[in-house]
């Protein structure tokens, strides 16, 4: 009697599990959700950084924009040429890419060009904003501690002497540092201007000079060594680059800045601007 017990409960159990096999398997069928295998083509073929400079959170979420036609393969700051092209060209779409864009901090001011001021907390841009807006006499200049090398996936960045230089070169554009530095220094501009001023203080001149040995004073010798040309634009006691008809980097040479705020940015970048008038 038992042994007979035994054996309809084991056949029972079969049953119920072959029951319940098919209907899991007819559920999982009816909310299956098609995965478009393009999609996982497209991020294959991405450089996988997942910086978010696309836009998007992530090279997955990027693919799938792509995929969509919600966004075009060129949106992507890290892919090359030759990788936007192959997704482009897999996907029968245009490539929709754009002009190049790098970061840019528009300061000079490294510790042996600045008044120092006395600051004793946490070696972070955002804290030192805080707490005692860091330890240079410029308000509207680099902090110095790094924040922004620190947010850079790629190593663009290099802190030197308490300044964050940008080799253009490395450089993707992907923002992280945009969105990281408190004082709003660095922005985007086009890989292909060669020159820059860097300084990013409203201040008059002479307010500038005692705070910043390499600060803009807006002396305007930029602007008329480019005669009509426009290349520099004045803004109240700053002057800036026009980055829809930027100059040569002959213009550096030809304006004499007195301050070297105006720069190459290669030349920036290699510290080639150490000597500063007084």
């Amino acid at each position: 009697m038992e042994l007979k017990f035994i054996i309809i409960s084991i056949i029972s159990t079969g049953i119920i599990g072959v029951l319940l096999g098919v209907i899991i398997g007819v559920v999982a069928k009816a909310f299956a959700v098609e995965i478009d295998e393009r999609i996982e083509k497209v991020e294959e073929l991405l450089p996988g950084a997942n910086c978010g400079g696309c836009g998007f959170a992530g090279c997955s979420a990027f693919a799938k924009a792509v995929v969509a036609e919600e966004a075009a393969p060129g949106q992507c700051p890290v892919c090359s040429g030759d990788d936007v092209a192959n997704i482009a060209s897999y996907l029968g779409i245009e490539a929709g890419q754009g002009e190049k864009m790098v970061a840019l901090v528009r300061c000079s001011g490294d510790i042996s060009n600045t008044v120092r001021s006395l600051y004793n907390g946490i070696r972070d841009c955002r804290s030192a904003v805080v707490v005692a807006g860091g330890a240079k006499g410029c308000d509207y200049g680099c902090l110095g501690f790094g924040s922004c090398a620190n947010a850079c996936p790629f190593g663009a960045i290099e802190m030197r002497d308490g300044l964050a230089v940008v080799h253009p070169e490395l450089c993707v554009g992907c923002e992280n540092c945009v969105a990281t530095c408190p004082k709003n220094l660095i922005v985007m501009v086009p890989a292909a201007a060669e020159v820059h001023v860097y300084c990013n203080s409203p201040e008059k001149g002479a307010a500038k000079r005692q705070v910043c040995k390499t600060a803009c004073i807006a002396c305007r010798k930029c602007v008329k060594a480019s005669g009509e040309e426009e290349h520099m634009l004045v803004d109240g006691f700053l002057v800036k680059t026009n980055y829809e008809n930027p100059p040569s980097a002959d213009l550096v040479e030809a304006s004499a800045c007195p301050t070297t705020a105006l720069r190459v940015a290669g030349k920036h970048a290699a510290n080639e601007y150490q000597g500063v008038s007084k």
